[in-house]
């Protein structure tokens, strides 16, 4: 069994799981999915190419996996899925230069006026 086989297993397993322990909120998380993952202002392919970068960004392979494979089956392109992810990449790096520019700020509050030298 291969590594996609093996957690799709795991997902039919917990999913099975969760029902048999009659969890609400599980219920209700699933629900949430249906009524997410469906055609409205934004079509059900372009929700499931947002939810692969999200899917990246948050670390969820299970995630990234589960959405590829609706995302190809809603007629999601190999491009479209590569140009999600690339969003996620300026997403994940985006957010890293805002926090550098605060440690700039840092720097110069505890190091005083800084000084542009070359190393």
């Amino acid at each position: 069994m291969n590594k996609f086989e093996e957690i799709n297993r795991k997902r039919k397993e917990s999913n099975a799981r969760f029902e048999k322990l009659d969890s609400k909120v599980y219920k209700l998380f699933l629900e949430m999915g249906d009524a997410t993952f469906c055609d409205g202002a934004l079509p059900k392919k372009t929700k499931e190419l947002i939810a692969i970068a999200i899917g990246a960004i948050t670390n969820c392979e299970s995630c990234m996996q589960w959405h590829i494979e609706q995302a190809y089956k809603d007629g999601a392109t190999i491009h479209e899925v590569m140009e999600a992810l690339e969003v996620a990449i300026d997403m994940g790096v985006g957010p890293v230069t805002v926090n550098a520019r605060f440690a700039l700020d840092v720097m110069e509050n505890t190091f005083g006026k800084i000084k542009i030298t070359k190393r």
